[in-house]
């Protein structure tokens, strides 16, 4: 098979594997992460945990990763390379948090939960589409 054919085959994977995180840590559930939210009522540490295996994980597999020339599955690398900090990364970063805090989603989660669709996450994925909209038009 193909590099060109198999990157897109990668990247389902990837997604999936992703998803399945999701699900299996319990992520997909908006009531775990705003648990974590609430600090000082029923507090629920869950999202540390996944958040920590997760920086581990990235932590030894960018390791593993750089010691090769190029990717298995492309020419190159592809890195960002700016560096500095402006009003549409910190608008955006605001509203992911804002978001993820009031739904109790991040699109991740979001997208892993379309199977048991509600009317919170229907809102949810309609604001983030909406969201992606007037970005592409304020840019």
């Amino acid at each position: 098979m193909k590099t060109e054919t198999l990157k897109p085959v990668m990247g389902y994977i990837a997604g999936l594997l992703f998803g399945l995180g999701l699900a299996i840590s319990g992520m997909t559930d908006p009531a775990r992460v705003l648990g974590f939210l609430d600090l000082f009522g029923a507090w629920d540490p869950t999202l540390m945990f996944v958040l920590g295996g997760a920086v581990v994980t990235n932590f030894i597999g960018y390791r593993l990763v750089f010691k090769r020339t190029a990717p298995i599955y492309g020419e190159a690398f592809q890195l960002p390379t700016r560096q500095d900090l402006d009003g549409r990364l910190i608008g955006g970063a605001a509203l992911f948090g804002i978001g993820w805090g009031l739904s109790g989603y991040c699109p991740g989660p979001a997208i892993a939960s379309i199977a048991g669709l509600s009317l919170p996450l229907v809102a949810m994925l309609v604001a983030m589409v909406a969201g992606w909209y007037v970005a592409r038009k304020v840019a």
